[in-house]
């Protein structure tokens, strides 16, 4: 048998061969390809953003349609949400572009001054030459109340998500068996599907909706017992504040988390991307890192911790410049010396998304020219977040068959939906999943986006939906509007 392959067919291309009665045949490149890749879920968002496209072509051809435009709310981009950027961090980023405006008038002194400090950290002075260094330890330092944070323990990276890569050090693909990740329910996709695709399984422990998305530690025990004889727990995965779910943990429920990873003897990965989202009454963010160290010894010498932050998150919102960072925790120094090699072949965060940080990190200050601006258009986003949380509590609780526990942080509310077997059976008759074929549906009549709670794991039996609620306050009603409008239409069709 002749096989005939491109230099490009082994990544690329299906495999192609002439079998015995020489005609050329096809053979899938997935046969070629990591079988754990193989194994990574498809993002049901492909299902809904095939209908997104055509929805808007249609638009644009004149297609008459009960709305004049689609509304976007699937992901946590708060620009495209209607929430304008941040003046400081656009006139600074814009200077570090175009050096010329150092010099302008046009520019509060304070941005042309920050452009100048920070053109000066890159090689040859300009963005387009290298990378500059951003002092991370010095924001950590002073967000824990003092709590040390050493330079070299800290790594930059091209978003929150990337700084999974800590996972390729942690996770053996050879072990037997399987090393396993725990990991909560709800939990944003891309996290479970990077283990997956790492070999390593992903062990569910599922947060109580009753009690407002709370982690428990029993359950974090009934999931440790699941896993016997599956695979070898050795992390903990966290999302604090909860994407999707809007909790934010409590000082005590962090400590439990920490004996119990100590007890475990787990690796505790925390995501902390979310922290200035913080508006609940009695919510307070809290980092992992300085729980730990505010428990003292033996605990705060032996947990391993690896925390993260993005700029992509938080008052910046800076989605498309990609870059975050992760501080690691009481690692060993050998072990230490294997994660600089791995992160020394892979490229450096972007240059302007490293600016992006340190201007996040470092924001103005009292006193400063950009200061009043800054304090002002922080205030409105963080009083438009959580005006936006309480309103989308309030009208999704008041439909039939839709409920959504109080949100506390974040940028989402993921509410619950009922869905009549009647429903059901013409989701599977579509060959969709109940809510993917509910959110279908809501694209369709109301042109309004939203995500299924099935590409973020729930329990067997219920169904969610899940939108962004960073966006502006005018946005939010027209979103709360047309899901109630829909909502109740489709209860009068199926009930």
């Amino acid at each position: 048998m002749l096989f005939l392959q491109s230099s490009f067919a082994s990544t690329y291309a299906p495999l192609c061969f002439i079998g015995k009665e020489n005609k050329i045949m096809k053979m899938s490149v997935l046969q070629e390809i990591n079988p754990n890749v193989r194994n990574m879920k498809p993002l049901e968002y492909s299902i809904l953003a095939g209908r997104l496209s055509q929805i808007k072509e249609e638009l644009r051809q004149g297609v008459k349609k009960p709305y004049q435009e689609v509304l976007d709310v699937y992901m946590g981009d708060p620009h495209k949400g209607g929430v304008k950027p941040l003046s400081f961090v656009r006139q600074v980023l814009a200077a570090c572009l175009y050096p010329q405006l150092v010099n302008s008038s046009k520019l509060p002194a304070d941005v042309r001054q920050r452009a100048q400090r920070l053109l000066g950290r890159c090689d040859g002075g300009s963005v387009g030459k290298g990378q500059t260094l951003i002092r991370v330890s010095e924001f950590i330092t002073r967000r824990d109340g003092g709590v040390p944070s050493n330079p070299e323990n800290i790594f930059l990276s091209p978003g929150s998500q990337w700084s999974l890569s800590i996972l390729h050090v942690l996770l053996n693909p050879e072990s037997s068996p399987r090393n396993g990740v725990l990991s909560p329910v709800p939990c944003h996709n891309t996290t479970t599907m990077s283990v997956t695709g790492l070999g390593a399984v992903v062990v569910p422990y599922y947060l109580s909706e009753e009690q407002g998305w709370e982690l428990q530690v029993e359950e974090l025990h009934r999931a440790m017992e699941s896993a016997k004889g599956v695979c070898n727990p050795i992390a903990l995965y966290i999302v604090n504040p909860g994407n999707p779910d809007g909790h934010v943990q409590s000082r005590k429920s962090m400590q439990e988390v920490i004996r119990f990873v100590s007890e475990r003897k787990l690796f505790l990965l925390a995501d902390e991307v979310y922290q200035d989202y913080v508006f609940g009454e009695n919510s307070e963010f809290v980092s992992y890192k300085r729980v730990l160290s505010e428990m003292g010894p033996p605990l705060s010498d032996t947990v391993e911790l690896a925390s993260f932050h993005s700029a992509s998150k938080g008052w910046m919102g800076e989605c498309g410049l990609r870059t975050g960072y992760m501080e690691l925790v009481n690692l060993d120094p050998a072990v230490m010396k294997h994660i600089f090699t791995m992160f020394s072949t892979d490229t450096c965060a972007p240059v302007l998304g490293q600016i992006a940080l340190d201007l996040m990190l470092n924001p103005p200050q009292p006193g400063e020219p950009s200061y009043p601006l800054y304090h002002m258009e922080t205030q409105n986003i963080k009083n438009t977040l959580a005006g936006n949380g309480k309103r989308a509590v309030e009208v999704v609780n008041s439909l039939p068959g839709l409920c959504c526990q109080p949100l506390e942080g974040g940028a989402f509310a993921f509410p619950k939906v009922y869905l009549p077997p009647s429903f059901i059976q013409k989701a599977k008759e579509a060959g969709l999943e109940p809510d993917t074929f509910y959110c279908s549906r809501l694209l369709d009549e109301a042109g309004l986006l939203v995500g299924p709670g099935t590409e973020y794991g729930q329990k067997e039996g219920t169904y969610h939906i899940r939108f962004c609620i960073l966006t502006s306050a005018e946005i939010m009603e027209e979103v709360l509007t047309r899901l109630t409008c829909f909502h109740k239409q489709f209860m009068k069709d199926f009930s």
